[in-house]
């Protein structure tokens, strides 16, 4: 049984790789799809042992994170399914270049393929960050960052996304994340976004 399995995996891994469907592995599927998947992807490509946490860096000020995990984002509880894949980060820290949302935009059509990329450019806003008064809140109480983490919750067709970068003083984005997500857990998320 256990050869089994780890043929359907490998299996899978080629059909990624000759078939170039970028986009065959996303949150609802098992862990063994994605894992297999990435292992399988191009861009990806992860060290031995990696499993679904890739991390990737060119020099201490530029690193790569993509990590698939069985829980929703947002504040951690229990798992619904440890076989499930919830949700999908692609985060970036560049001293050099900063992170912007074009770029993290980008990064979903280079890891997902143009199905997705299309489904998060179509997305609508459900809740953006900081608000009005989020702002003068951190004025008032000198809480810098409640200002600048700067994000957006949205929702696609098929999947949700939260993207966020931090802004630093100078107005320049040194780190941020893209999320994809189960649409199921919006509400979840949006409710700990606005009461934080």
């Amino acid at each position: 049984m256990k050869g089994i399995k780890l043929w359907s995996v490998l299996s899978l891994g080629i059909l990624l790789v000759l078939g170039g469907n970028k986009a065959d592995a996303l949150p609802g599927q098992t862990v063994e799809t994605v894992a297999a998947w990435i292992n399988a992807h191009p861009t990806l490509r992860p060290g031995i042992g990696d499993g679904l946490l890739v991390t990737k860096s060119n020099t201490a000020a530029q690193r790569f994170t993509f990590q698939a995990t069985v829980l929703p984002p947002g504040q951690i509880g229990f798992p619904k399914d440890r076989n499930i894949i919830r949700s999908e980060r692609i985060s970036f820290y560049d001293m050099i270049n900063g992170v912007t949302q074009e770029r993290l935009a980008e990064s979903v059509r280079t890891i997902y393929g143009p199905a997705i990329y299309q489904d998060y450019q179509r997305a609508s806003s459900v809740y953006a960050y900081p608000t009005p008064e989020t702002v003068d809140l951190a004025r008032r109480q000198n809480r810098p960052m409640l200002a600048a983490q700067q994000g957006e919750l949205l929702l696609g067709e098929r999947f949700a996304y939260w993207q966020e970068v931090t802004q630093t003083d100078t107005g320049k984005a040194y780190n941020g994340q893209l999320i994809i997500f189960l649409r199921e857990d919006l509400d979840k998320l949006e409710t700990e976004l606005r009461d934080r």
